[in-house]
């Protein structure tokens, strides 16, 4: 397994680092410190994730003991999405996200999270492959939109919520391609589609905002459907031979520690 390098004198916050930055303004020295921060997150992630895709990324909640129905459905989730030749990519901490990762690196596949520091630590997984810590919640977010091809959200809390609809807004307004998005247990997600069923009512999103995700419980209907609109779509081929890493960047291919 493989991390970021050890933090500096600025990341000594325990994790409050988007507190900080979206307090209000700060002197210029600081404003320029926080800004470089953020430019150092996105080169690190750029740097450790460059190799690793086509992913798909799944959300879930970090709260459920693995004994949970649904970390059961995500580690079938991970060794389905292994087998269609995608790497499986998680928040990286407990939960649904780990239960994900073990389902990949048991089939044999490849596992990348993006961690994140909070005010109480979240500890990377043990089935990672490679994971990156981010100090702010829209870096990791970025990084976990920027390399995948499809997403797919098992029962979770805000911020499963919040990736949820990131994704949907994203695809809706164009600002990424109309990957395809998946809702791992019809009956959890049932109250988040009435809720958009009755913003079509009321003329906020339109009809086809809704033909935007498949809602099922059957993670074999999900890889089907990830076949379909991700892999044959965009044309995915799995290559036979990797680009080679630039050392001098900082890149390393996935399986090299």
């Amino acid at each position: 397994m493989t991390s970021s390098p050890p933090a500096g004198p600025l990341d000594q916050d325990h994790g409050t680092s988007d507190r900080v930055l979206l307090e209000g303004p700060h002197s210029r020295a600081r404003e320029l410190a926080l800004l470089m921060r953020v430019i150092r997150d996105f080169i690190r992630g750029f740097r450790q994730l460059h190799f690793v895709g086509p992913c798909v990324t799944v959300f879930g909640s970090a709260r459920f003991p693995q004994t949970h129905p649904a970390c059961e459905v995500a580690r079938q989730l991970g060794h389905a999405l292994v087998q269609l030749g995608f790497t499986v990519m998680t928040g990286g901490g407990p939960g649904i996200m780990e239960a994900a990762n073990q389902g990949a690196r048991e089939a044999g596949g490849r596992s990348v999270g993006c961690n994140i520091t909070l005010l109480h630590e979240q500890a990377p997984n043990p089935y990672l492959d490679r994971y990156v810590t981010c100090h702010y919640f829209f870096v990791r977010k970025v990084l976990l939109f920027k390399y995948s091809y499809a997403f797919v959200a098992l029962p979770g809390g805000l911020g499963t919520l919040d990736e949820l609809t990131e994704a949907l807004t994203l695809i809706q307004t164009g600002k990424i391609e109309q990957f395809p998005v998946v809702l791992m247990g019809a009956t959890y997600w049932q109250p988040f589609v009435a809720l958009l069923r009755e913003m079509l009512r009321e003329g906020t999103i339109s009809a086809r905002d809704l033909d935007l995700m498949l809602v099922t419980d059957s993670v074999a209907e999900a890889a089907a459907y990830i076949d379909q609109h991700a892999i044959t779509r965009f044309g995915l081929r799995q290559r036979r031979r990797r680009p080679a890493a630039r050392r001098w960047l900082g890149e390393r291919t996935l399986r090299e520690t």
